[in-house]
């Protein structure tokens, strides 16, 4: 494919994001960019939240890490779904209940005004990295893919994606979010499917055939029972349950698409059908995982390996689709990576926008003239930190989305800690403690399952998130306010 006509389908595609743009944002009012109006339609923000889940970095490091993890993968998903269950029967309601914007408001009305504060911070950190991370990786495929025939610089790339977002969602925001979401779901799993097709014909297999080559197959392992692993179970499981509650129940990402539904029963039925569809999505990212591999190993395609595993495994989805699948998934493919970066991106901006004008600058109670002012130099704000977060990391290798977890175990661990406590219990804290508890736990977990690898060769693996929490509830337990009980 040419660089020539990459870059006339990523012009057209941005051109329909424009269209949707323009009518959605039609009548909007002020509060629009932050909620939508309350007026979304729950199968549209179901399907759209796909998209903005998997990202791009679901998109080539899921079916890449099958080569190094099998299908362990699968383990995590499982605990998902259980921690969208919690979200949708515990959260949701306390969400609406409340009339939330920004969902750390619950922290200020449970606590007190410094623990809602730095619940805001902490995800204002873990978004900013997890958006710039999963950004860079598409940034990178399409420099791969269009950019370098051009003689573009990598960093020209991120601004030009970042400028393309901000045309189309600084109006509207959120409102515009929710319908542009569901077009770059759709290009997403095309994309996914075609490659199978691909796949399934250029190995001349069946449909039943392709089925019993990917179950057959040697990465077609699903459970690892070893204690010691970073994969083992329980471990996954666990962590995919709490990482679920914290990086969407506890996201303002996330819940900003949620609470634009028109009532809490719509945005219930949101939440249930957006995790069913999301765990088939990603049952399929690990089957087209072992079809690349499969492809690879039969047709002789050389593949980077180090020590006996394979390194860069981002780069195999990317490679085949562009260089050895054809036109067909090799556009369908650029359409899927370009929709999974403007989906994952366009959002995370827009809530981290939401979450810093309304839990620091206040700006529901500014003039309306005024609140734009803050909104528009916000939203520039976080999309040159994001530039910065990009340009810092450009050069790492290996699965992004072992990365994205692990540093959300340290980041959103706090957060857990502070809802759990504040769902589940009646205990009041010392409010000025907690900023103190939070930064501190998250370095007390690192260092601890540093000396278990080093002592006892254990991985906390992902459930440092647990941890984590776990030590955060622990030491707010130790300063909380004693009753007093009356003479």
């Amino acid at each position: 494919m040419s660089a020539t006509l990459i870059l006339i389908i990523i012009a057209l595609y941005f051109g329909v994001l424009l269209l949707i743009s323009h009518f959605v944002s039609r009548n909007s009012s002020d509060e629009s960019y932050y909620t939508g109006d309350r007026k979304s339609p729950w199968q549209i923000v179901a399907f759209g939240m796909i998209g903005a889940v998997l990202s791009g970095v679901t998109f080539v490091s899921i079916p890449g890490m099958v080569g190094n993890n099998y299908f362990y993968y699968l383990q995590f998903v499982f605990g998902n779904v259980v921690g969208y269950i919690f979200i949708t029967y515990v959260l949701v309601p306390i969400y609406y209940d409340l009339k939330l914007v920004s969902i750390y408001t619950y922290l200020e009305t449970r606590f007190g005004i410094k623990t809602y504060k730095t619940g805001s911070l902490f995800f204002l950190i873990s978004q900013s990295l997890g958006a710039a991370l999963r950004l860079m990786l598409a940034a990178k495929i399409l420099q791969y893919a269009v950019f370098d025939a051009f003689q573009i610089p990598f960093f020209v790339t991120v601004i030009i994606i970042l400028a393309l977002i901000w045309l189309y969602t600084h109006k509207s925001g959120i409102k515009t979010i929710v319908w542009t979401d569901s077009l770059q779901t759709f290009f997403l799993l095309l994309a996914v499917f075609v490659s199978i097709y691909v796949v399934k014909t250029s190995l001349n297999l069946s449909i039943s055939e392709t089925v019993t080559a990917v179950t057959d197959h040697q990465y077609f392992k699903i459970f690892d029972w070893d204690s010691h692993s970073g994969n083992n179970f329980f471990k996954q499981f666990i962590s995919g349950m709490l990482i679920a509650v914290a990086m969407v129940g506890l996201d303002q990402n996330m819940m900003q698409k949620t609470l634009t539904c028109k009532n809490k029963k719509e945005a219930q039925k949101n939440i249930l059908t957006f995790s069913i569809f999301l765990a088939v999505a990603q049952f399929l990212f690990l089957g087209l995982g072992v079809m690349l591999y499969l492809y690879a190993e039969q047709l002789g395609v050389p593949l980077e390996v180090e020590d006996g595993k394979f390194i860069n495994t981002d780069n195999l989805f990317p490679m085949l689709s562009l260089t050895h699948f054809g036109m067909i998934a090799g556009i369908s493919f650029i359409l899927g990576i370009t929709a999974a970066s403007f989906s994952s991106a366009d959002s995370a901006i827009t809530a981290l926008t939401t979450s810093f004008t309304h839990d620091f600058l206040n700006i529901q109670t500014k003039p309306i003239k005024k609140r734009l002012q803050l909104k528009n130099r916000t939203l520039f704000g976080f999309s040159v930190l994001i530039f910065i977060i990009i340009m810092l990391f450009s050069e790492s290798k290996g699965d992004v989305i072992s990365t994205i977890f692990k540093v959300a175990g340290y980041t959103y661990g706090p957060l857990l800690g502070l809802y759990m406590l504040g769902i589940f219990t009646k205990v009041q804290v010392h409010d000025n403690a907690v900023p103190y508890i939070c930064i501190a736990m998250p370095l007390v977990t690192y260092f601890l399952n540093y000396a278990f690898i080093e002592w006892y060769n254990f991985d906390f693996g992902f459930m440092n998130i647990f941890v984590n929490a776990l030590l955060t509830v622990i030491c707010l337990l130790l300063v909380k306010k004693k009753r007093h009980v009356p003479l």
